[in-house]
């Protein structure tokens, strides 16, 4: 900037900082101010003033004016030198390095190669205001900081959680927040710090957001039911049985003395191939059931209209299903109908299966579950319960094995059975439901639960298909599930397919099912595994809302004295160790010890 030439006592830049040169020949020997000494390129570093400087004390910056040099050259022009003569008076080394400082610091002066630009007073005041705000927000980043590690944050470091609210929910992958206060990058350690401050409470279910399930009903239109030709069976008892609270009936079941009714709620009569309903359908893939409520793929107007006892009288496609005595579908009658379909939860049916028609049905239930067992279906009897949220309370009730619920599954399943044999007969493409055969245990299974648990962990997963192949775990050569077209996307396909079929319409190619198995299943494992871990959020909730919960653990998996348990009142499986080893199927007093309910982990005390 000054003298080119480099010799011993110039005042030198070295990597932003002032540096002396002590000995210049092909390298340079320089001294930092930290009392280091290094050999560089001439190249490595910028003349800042030829000297002499003797010590790194000489570069106190002298007594100046700023602020008249500046209002002086506004606007304007100017060298390091220059300034430097104009602020201090005189071209020292301290006066340099004061005057470098100064246009680095970049208010007054902004530096462009060898010339300096002077800044006018509007540029100098709309700088002056960034960096009131940026102070301002450091500060308030400092005291947001503060304040979450004392667990605790006030109404202004909202924002500033909000971005860790986007991680807990899996939108971003780091957040500032956590980086500042040495925490784990993760969606965990993000919900786990918004609990802590009492940014969310307990009650905030992360996993349908964070696995990207739609948690709002779709809003579009719907049209008007086709005016078309009906059978009439209004006159023939029909009953839609199903937990108490469900809000979605789409199946009922009759008998009228001869055949075995299932009457489905006709979706297909509103939701068409392709029709916007049908897309948004396909795009949720199911209706996600939460704990707290559900979420259709349907818009509401949709159960509204057509499930079965919500109305006086309901459309359906109803399955006529006559059965020899081995319980075995042997003619099956498909046809768009009128029903009058009552409501009834299971317990109600429970109590009244020595009633008509109700022990006919139940007896046919168990001719069909007979055969099915016959043909290989397995019977998992683990412990399952209901899970409701309601006025800031959890409540799990545990389902008892009634017989009425294998009275409707039995009924399902053979409508199931006969509409895959139905599509079969007449080349129509379906999407199927398979299941390959589980692999044989390398080890004779146990009784009671603890068998039941290591047979469900040999299954297979089902798998939909356009090819029909058997379905192992149910006993059955063909399967199609269609009694849930409300609930279920590839339910309503089926349901699709039949109808145009009946109505002398062409159906889908085997290569459009295909397509929309594809669809719905890149979709469905987003919905089922975010039921399953709002069901494990919750049931720590209910923990959480009860610290001093004890109960009872069976043994089904155990190794020495690390045994897996599971809890039936909870339907839940934990890993404790015991304080001795104890056979399978044993029943093990528990005591809650802890609830992690970002990780969705319970620890419990074996008594």
């Amino acid at each position: 900037m000054s003298d080119p030439t480099l010799r011993p006592r110039s005042l030198v830049l070295y990597k932003g900082q002032p540096a002396l040169v002590q000995r210049a020949d092909d390298k340079l020997d320089i001294l930092l101010a930290d009392g280091k000494t290094v050999k560089v390129r001439a190249k490595d570093v910028q003349l800042l003033h030829p000297g002499p400087l003797e010590t790194f004390h000489q570069l106190q910056p002298p007594p100046g004016e700023l602020q008249a040099a500046w209002e002086l050259l506004a606007g304007g022009e100017t060298t390091l030198q220059e300034l430097a003569e104009l602020i201090y008076g005189d071209w020292t080394p301290a006066a340099a390095w004061a005057t470098w400082q100064l246009v680095e610091e970049g208010l007054y002066f902004r530096r462009t190669g060898e010339v300096i630009r002077v800044a006018t007073a509007d540029e100098v005041a709309a700088e002056q205001a960034v960096r009131a705000r940026r102070a301002a927000e450091q500060q308030a980043w400092a005291a947001c900081l503060e304040r979450v590690r004392q667990g605790r944050y006030a109404p202004e470091d909202e924002r500033f959680l909000r971005d860790v609210e986007d991680q807990a929910l899996g939108r971003r992958e780091r957040t500032n927040l956590l980086r500042d206060l040495g925490r784990t990058q993760s969606k965990e350690s993000a919900h786990a710090l918004l609990l802590e401050v009492g940014f969310w409470t307990p009650f905030v279910n992360p996993y349908p957001l964070r696995l990207g399930v739609p948690t709002e009903p779709p809003s579009v239109p719907l049209p008007p039911l086709a005016d078309e030709e009906r059978l009439d069976l209004t006159h023939l008892s029909a009953f839609a049985i199903d937990d108490e609270g469900s809000a979605d009936p789409d199946d009922a079941v009759s008998w009228d003395g001869e055949r075995l009714w299932v009457h489905v709620a006709d979706v297909a009569s509103l939701v068409t191939p392709d029709s916007p309903a049908d897309q948004e359908a396909q795009g949720r893939g199911a209706n996600l059931y939460l704990p707290e409520g559900t979420v259709p793929m349907l818009p509401p107007e949709a159960t509204q209209r057509l499930a079965l006892g919500l109305a006086e009288v309901s459309p359906a496609l109803s399955f006529a299903l006559r059965l020899n005595g081995d319980g075995e579908v042997v003619d099956v009658e498909i046809v768009p109908t009128w029903v009058r379909a009552t409501r009834l939860t299971y317990e109600e049916v429970e109590a009244r299966l020595t009633e008509e028609p109700f022990a006919t049905l139940h007896r046919l239930a168990r001719l069909r579950a007979e055969r099915r067992k016959a043909h290989g279906a397995l019977s998992l009897d683990l412990p399952e319960v209901k899970i409701r949220v309601q006025d800031g309370q959890v409540t799990i009730k545990p389902l008892p094995p009634l017989q009425s619920r294998e009275l409707v599954s039995e009924a399902m399943l053979a409508a199931g059975e006969a509409g895959a044999r139905f599509a079969l007969a007449h080349q129509i493409p379906i999407p199927f439901t398979t299941q390959d055969r589980p692999d044989p245990p390398e080890e004779p299974l146990p009784d009671g639960l603890a068998g039941m648990y290591a047979l469900r962990k040999t299954l297979k997963r089902s798998q939909q298909s356009s090819i029909p192949t058997p379905h192992s775990g149910l006993g059955l050569d063909a399967y199609v599930r269609l009694t849930s077209p409300l609930r279920r996307y590839l339910d309503l396909v089926a349901h699709q397919q039949l109808r145009a079929f009946l109505r002398g319409r062409p159906t889908l190619d085997a290569q459009a099912v295909l397509e929309r198995v594809g669809a719905a299943e890149a979709v469905t494992g987003a919905v089922a595994y975010a039921e399953r871990l709002s069901r494990q959020h919750w049931t720590l909730v209910y923990l959480l809302q009860h610290p001093k919960w004890r109960g009872q653990g069976v043994v089904v998996e155990a190794k020495g004295t690390r045994a897996t348990l599971l809890i039936p009142e909870l339907a839940w499986e934990t890993k404790v160790t015991l304080r001795r080893e104890l056979p399978l199927n044993s029943v093990v007093p528990l005591t809650l010890v802890d609830v992690d309910l970002p990780n969705l982990e319970a620890y419990f005390r074996a008594e």
